[in-house]
């Protein structure tokens, strides 16, 4: 085999495997931290906004995340 012959195929070869391994990693995606569980009384106050942040009782909570304007202002 040609030196010109083997260096075709390993390039054929690693772009197949970086192929493979790009596809089997897939996309990566953000989504929000579940935090820490709600202790019974706060489960009692619902959710609103002040601006742009998240309230329950007199707690901010949603880690700096804006509010969407359908949850209701206090």
């Amino acid at each position: 085999m040609s030196t010109t012959t083997q260096h075709i195929t390993r390039s054929a070869i690693s772009i197949t495997i970086g192929g493979v391994l790009l596809g089997v990693g897939g996309a990566a995606q953000a989504r929000q931290d579940a935090g820490p569980t709600v202790p019974p009384d706060f489960a009692t106050c619902g959710l609103a906004r002040v601006g742009t942040q998240f309230v329950s009782c007199d707690d901010l909570t949603g880690n700096d995340v804006p509010a969407p304007l359908w949850i209701p202002e206090r």
